[in-house]
């Protein structure tokens, strides 16, 4: 070992790390023990160090420890999903990271890796426990789950935007699935619900899950549902297909879902049947999907984020919303509506934004699309003590990209051209030069310029490149 990386050294790591960490030797006794796991699970370090496993945590066996899993089977555990509970019976969940330690392929111990869920599992199964109870207050009648969100509401004058709304509006009215790509913040779910409120399935639940937004084992639980024994603490619950029967489910980042989940979609996408987690019992579910990925989803298969056999049968329809970067013309309607709405909301009389602002707005590159632009205006109008938004009532993340006037008049004096149409020329060149590179393959040249490739082959057409 390098002297710099000392046990000693190891240890300090392990003891600042953000997760928990346990080792176990060959018999299964615990030898190390950091401070996090210490804490997560109630146990005093120097009284446990030397004991079994299974004297720490009774509720644990060969069957659902990964250490042991680790130990008897020298099996690595990925990101595996186990609850159990404390000496003080305390429930906690974690998603751990197994591997045993091999020493010229003998079993000489195993180190577990541990990050606790326990929250996140809570507040997932109130937040379906709370749909379970409207659904069965309803009868069946499902107006608490109506989506608050019309075409009407997708404010624009962008003709790609326009024909992406025109094609979601005939979308809506087959029932089939649908895939929406766009950048965070381009109103994915705006646009989801909109295809619901004006479909046959409207007066039936809209229901919305984040892929990303959970481990990969949980997020399972809840889409699927579990039964009571299926793994420690398990109870009888339906999961969002059950809950969402009839209706449609909103499965946005879905490229964030795991392989082996996303198999169990395409069967319920192709059969209509479901197993709730630790089940053999089929069940019969009517659900339309809608999917979304804020990646491409040529590169998301390239990279093996979504399975190919999911996007054919999701690309049904395949809806793509620009970035607010591409349909600057929106800003002055999105902001006069903002205004309207916050103004409204906080008992403001702001009229509107100055020229500067409406300046600077059109030369902001937008990375947080119209939900950073709705942040922004929300964050001015509340700070804003004049009639009008000026450049003081901005974030500080915008006032640093404010253009001196001077430096503008200057350049357009030297080239005759103002700044945006020299970046217009600059991005042209680098699209072309992008292209001949690549001898006009886009996929390619799109990951050169790090653009997905819709938004490129829209760049082609607009700066008329063949």
């Amino acid at each position: 070992m390098h002297p710099l990386m000392t046990l000693e050294h190891l240890k300090m790591m392990l003891e600042h790390i953000s997760d928990g960490v346990q080792i176990v030797d060959r018999e299964g006794r615990l030898i190390y023990c950091n401070r996090i796991s210490a804490m997560l699970d109630d146990i005093n370090i120097s009284d446990s160090i030397g004991k079994h496993i299974t004297e720490v945590y009774p509720s644990l066996n060969e069957k659902n420890s990964t250490l042991l899993r680790a130990l008897n089977h020298q099996a690595s555990s990925i990101n595996r999903e186990q609850t159990y509970r404390t000496y003080k019976g305390k429930v906690i969940a974690t998603v751990n990271t197994t591997l045993p330690i091999l020493e010229r392929g003998s079993i000489e111990g195993a180190i577990e890796i541990s990050r606790d869920i326990t929250s996140y599992k809570e507040l997932s199964e109130r937040y379906l426990d709370l749909q379970v109870r409207l659904k069965d207050k309803k009868k069946g009648k499902h107006t608490s789950y109506r989506p608050r969100y019309e075409f009407e509401d997708i404010l624009t004058e962008d003709s790609d935007l326009i024909a992406v709304k025109t094609l979601a509006r005939k979308a809506s009215a087959l029932d089939i699935p649908v895939l929406i790509f766009g950048d965070t913040g381009t109103g994915k779910e705006l646009l989801a619900q909109s295809i619901h409120n004006a479909g046959e399935r409207r007066e039936m639940p809209f229901i919305a899950q984040n892929c990303a937004a959970l481990p990969a084992s949980l997020l399972e639980g809840i889409l699927f549902g579990t039964v009571k024994g299926g793994f420690t603490d398990a109870v009888d619950r339906e999961g969002l297909f059950e809950v969402a029967d009839g209706g449609t489910l909103f499965l946005d980042e879905i490229n964030s879902m795991p392989q082996e989940l996303q198999a169990k979609l395409l069967r319920a996408l192709q059969d209509g049947i479901i197993r709730r987690v630790g089940s053999t019992k089929e069940i019969q579910v009517d659900v339309r999907i809608i999917a979304a990925t804020n990646i491409e989803p040529n590169l998301a298969m390239d990279l093996g984020l979504l399975r190919r056999d999911l996007y054919y049968r999701l690309n049904a329809v395949t809806l793509i919303l620009p970035p607010l970067a591409d349909r600057k013309s929106d800003i002055p309607l999105l902001t006069e509506h903002f205004i309207n709405k916050f103004n409204a909301r906080h008992k403001r009389t702001v009229e509107g934004i100055s020229p500067a602002v409406l300046s600077l707005f059109k030369h902001y590159p937008w990375p947080g699309n119209v939900r950073e632009l709705e942040h922004v205006l929300e964050s001015a109008v509340s700070f804003c003590e004049e009639e009008w938004v000026d450049i003081r009532d901005l974030p500080q993340t915008l006032k640093k990209f404010v253009y001196p006037e001077e430096k503008r008049i200057s350049t357009e004096k030297q080239t005759g051209k103002t700044l945006t149409e020299q970046l217009e020329s600059a991005e042209r060149e680098a699209i072309r030069s992008a292209l001949e590179d690549y001898g006009g393959n886009v996929s390619k040249a799109a990951r050169q310029l790090g653009l997905p490739r819709q938004t490129l082959q829209y760049k082609i057409k607009k700066y008329q490149l063949s």
